[in-house]
């Protein structure tokens, strides 16, 4: 047996069977490989507009200190996050973006013990991290069918039948809200009620990294319910609307012992120093927040009035993103956009195989990738 077989035979079982997260193809790899200029990328739900101006001058600022370690503790950024928020800073749990908060929930409270499995529960369709975190650690996931007239719209979770799969040995659940990649989402009340059925013993993750872009009316503000609900973690990122994602910072609002449990389990200074900052900045202007949605807003009527057009089907959503049928194997699809120089995100892996996934650009990248389009389907 050769040295690599060997310690691939001494790895854990989840991690030999995990196939890796595949991140959108950056734009330098395209023009690389496929020799194309002036490549356009619409797969990974990134701001169009940039990051935050007042975000990106205190982070030009704050380089003149890379020498320093961060403050572990983030005081500033997570005092900020509980003004905004009213809780108190014992309720954040700030992370290399969301993404880490999923695997730390992961880490505190799937890992099997000598008596059970555990296993977390999430929907059909839902975001791959929920998948990967779960078999990381050794854990099972319960993967519950999609309800197809959620909201007269197709693919969005069925809370009904995600209670449905929590058992003895269920000790996470993830819901994202809105959803990542069908953009679907789950009225208050309906959620709220969810939440309340679950065991207390289960942690109910609610994912709400695209919160800032939604507009509905029975939409709201899952943290305001943390005080109610010991088992509730309300995860929200700075990635999208604020334009942060080369940062990568997060956070959570838990109660204060669940989110102390998740402080021990995180690695010291695991969000640093420009990333805080430049979050902290970010938090304060409200101007960029209001552009970037109005942007969005704009560019869903844009891109949704040219689909019902042309007939062709999509999934209404309310995040940054838009899933659109094309008909035939996305994968195909995506493969020749790319010799257009246009990144999309196909979603195969998502239960989706025939749609692509777009992130809503500016009027001009929506006109672009349209075209595109039309060009490469006809």
């Amino acid at each position: 047996m050769s040295t690599s077989n060997t310690i691939m035979e001494f790895a854990h079982p989840g991690i030999r069977a995990l196939h890796p997260y595949e991140p959108g193809k950056p734009v330098s790899e395209l023009e690389r490989e496929y020799g194309v200029s002036n490549a356009l990328k619409l797969a990974s739900n990134e701001n169009p507009l940039g990051p935050s101006p007042m975000a990106l001058e205190a982070a030009r600022g704050a380089l003149e200190q890379m020498e320093r370690y961060p403050d572990g503790n983030g005081f500033e950024l997570k005092d900020a996050l509980a003004n905004k928020h009213s809780v108190s800073p014992d309720n954040i749990t700030l992370g290399n973006g969301s993404n880490e908060l999923l695997e730390l929930v992961a880490r505190v409270f799937l890992s099997p013990d000598s008596n059970a499995v555990p296993n977390s529960v999430f929907s059909e369709h839902a975001f791959a991290v929920y998948p990967i975190v779960t078999q990381a650690v050794g854990a099972k996931a319960k993967i519950a069918k999609a309800n197809p007239s959620s909201h007269q719209m197709p693919y969005g979770h069925d809370l009904s039948a995600i209670r449905g799969l929590i058992d003895d040995n269920t000790r996470v659940v993830f819901v994202a809200n809105p959803n990542n990649p069908t953009g679907t989402w789950l009225a208050s009340s309906e959620l709220e009620s969810f939440i309340r059925d679950v065991p207390s013993s289960v942690v109910v993750v609610i994912d709400e990294a695209y919160f800032e872009y939604v507009l509905e009316d029975e939409y709201s503000d899952s943290i305001r319910w943390i005080e109610k609900y010991p088992n509730l973690m309300v995860t929200r990122t700075f990635s999208k609307a604020y334009g942060l994602a080369g940062l990568r910072v997060g956070y959570s609002v838990t109660q204060p012992v669940l989110s102390d449990l998740l402080n021990r389990a995180r690695q010291p200074f695991n969000v640093n120093s420009i990333a805080q900052i430049a979050a902290l900045a970010a938090l304060s202007d409200h101007e960029f927040i209001n552009k970037s949605v109005s942007t969005n807003q704009n560019g869903l009527q844009q891109l949704c009035s040219a689909f019902e057009q042309l007939g062709w089907s999509y999934i209404p959503s309310v995040g940054n993103f838009i899933c659109v049928d094309v008909g035939r194997s996305g994968a195909e699809v995506y493969e020749e956009l790319l010799y257009k120089g246009v990144i999309v995100r196909p979603v195969a892996n998502y239960g989706l195989p025939n749609y692509l996934r777009l992130t809503v650009g500016g009027q001009e990248e929506n006109e672009r990738v349209l075209k595109s389009m039309k060009d490469v389907l006809g």
